[in-house]
């Protein structure tokens, strides 16, 4: 086992070496990673920012776009045979039919490159011509992200851990009453391990539908061709993951190391550790609507998510010999257009607060990193009304349970994010002196200019730090 992951590891090693001497001498490529926790708008973000650099009359703080630098953009065959297309045109018809809905949500690897020829800046403008860069976008669900945080655990760790989180979860109570049923040191009896699975895995659905992020191993709710096999039939225990030979408590110790040695090490190899830019959406919104404790759950999630990147410069150099390194780190709140824009810099000092910490050791290892409040397609109009005779900042748009307009508006956001995150910090149950409250929008219909891509919020100013400095 030793020999294959140290040939697996001079392999990849190999490929990134060759990898890196193509982008430098000849096209440049910057991959970039879309992900973020359920409900975050994965789809939508990759859907809005293709269709915006493909049309680019919406992006004014793109400076390539602004400068009129950007000669070409077009779509190209992805790169990875092996990895599904991101169904760029199914998505974006969805989102301009004439009765729009919401796409599918993430529930799976895919990637798309876009292509796009730039004229040069500065004094090589009139020396060289342009030239092209691939933009290779590569959106997998954030639940597979949270599993890298797996690799430092072993069964015992991770049980215990999680056994403690569902000790005051009312979700959890019929698994928990399952495991306190259940010998682990018995012999292994399949069908019993099967229900431990299910048990553990409905828990699973429950508790991501009721805001809490924490929801490992991931691929339990988007198992994919992975379903029903042995490596996802295990379940957390007590005991310390040893067991007696042949007994149910082994045997899902092994299934264990079995998930993390054939399904997040092939990710982490294969997809996660090839990224240099990443992007990371939050539904910060809806977290706050559901109270602290989702509040608090979500900071924990960001936390394990941004402790699998390693952050850093990809000089050339760095490169050849260590490998990619995340160097640009985006954090964005979506669904912006849900609060009137007067609020927007209240909800980005959230999402910047909530991060604070893990931001502080990628920018001490050389990444950027940046916060900002966005809609990926802009949903809501917005609104000043007068109740009780106080103005309100209100939002309308088309509710997604009944088709009708409505006008919205959301509650206050403090100033100070502190009002949010320590009453989650502290584990209260309920806000106590407000109530955040979310709505449901459906996509506005769209009539678009020719050169137009979808309206959205920031999404321009995204682009520009992700983008900007290699454009």
């Amino acid at each position: 086992m030793g020999l294959t992951s140290l040939a697996d590891t001079v392999l990849r090693q190999i490929e990134t070496v060759q990898d890196t001497v193509n982008e430098t001498l000849f096209e440049p490529v910057i991959r970039i990673g879309v992900t973020g926790l359920a409900r975050s708008g994965k789809t939508v973000f990759i859907t809005s920012l293709i269709a915006n650099l493909l049309d680019r009359g919406r992006m004014p703080h793109l400076m390539a776009a602004t400068e009129g630098r950007i000669e070409a953009a077009f779509l190209q065959p992805q790169p990875d045979d092996t990895v599904p297309r991101f169904d760029f045109e199914h998505h974006l018809s969805q989102l301009t039919a004439p009765t729009p809905v919401w796409p599918d949500s993430t529930r799976a690897i895919s990637e798309l490159r876009l292509s796009l020829r730039v004229r040069r800046a500065g004094m090589l403008a009139g020396v060289q011509g342009p030239r092209t860069i691939h933009l290779d976008i590569v959106d997998y669900p954030g639940e597979w992200l949270l599993d890298l945080a797996l690799l430092d655990k072993d069964y015992a760790t991770w049980s215990a851990q999680v056994l403690a989180r569902l000790h005051d979860r009312p979700e959890a109570a019929a698994f928990r009453a399952l495991v306190a049923q259940t010998d682990p040191t018995a012999a292994l009896d399949e069908p019993v391990a099967k229900g431990l699975a299910a048990g553990f895995t409905a828990y699973l659905n429950t508790a991501r539908d009721a805001g809490f992020y924490d929801c490992t191993p991931g691929r339990f709710l988007l198992p994919g061709d992975l379903a029903g096999s042995p490596v996802l039939t295990f379940a957390p225990l007590p005991g310390d993951g040893v067991g007696p030979r042949k007994s149910l408590l082994r045997e899902m110790a092994r299934r264990y190391e079995a998930y993390k040695r054939d399904v997040v090490r092939p990710f982490f190899r294969d997809h996660f550790a090839r990224i240099d830019r990443q992007v990371v959406l939050v539904d910060a919104l809806g977290a706050i609507h559901k109270g602290p404790q989702a509040v608090e759950d979500m900071r924990g999630a960001m936390t394990d998510i941004l402790s699998t990147f390693r952050p850093g410069r990809n000089a050339f150099l760095t490169q050849l010999f260590q490998g990619k390194r995340v160097e640009k780190i985006l954090f964005a709140a979506t669904k912006a257009d849900h609060l009137h824009h007067r609020q927007h810099a209240r909800l980005t000092a959230i999402i910047e607060a909530l991060v604070r910490g893990a931001v502080d050791r990628a920018q001490f290892a050389g990444a950027q990193t940046a916060a900002m409040s966005i809609a990926s397609l802009r949903a809501t109009t917005e609104d000043t009304m007068t109740h009780d005779g106080q103005d309100l900042d209100v939002v309308r748009g088309r509710l997604l349970d009944t088709g009708k307009q409505a006008a919205f508006y959301p509650g206050a956001l403090p100033q100070d994010p502190g009002h949010v995150l320590q009453p989650a910090r502290d584990g209260a149950k309920n806000w106590l002196d407000q109530d955040y409250r979310v709505m449901n929008f459906a996509p506005s219909p769209l009539s678009l200019r020719p050169g137009d891509g979808p309206p959205h919020i920031r999404l321009d100013n995204a682009a520009q730090f992700l983008l900007g400095d290699r454009l």
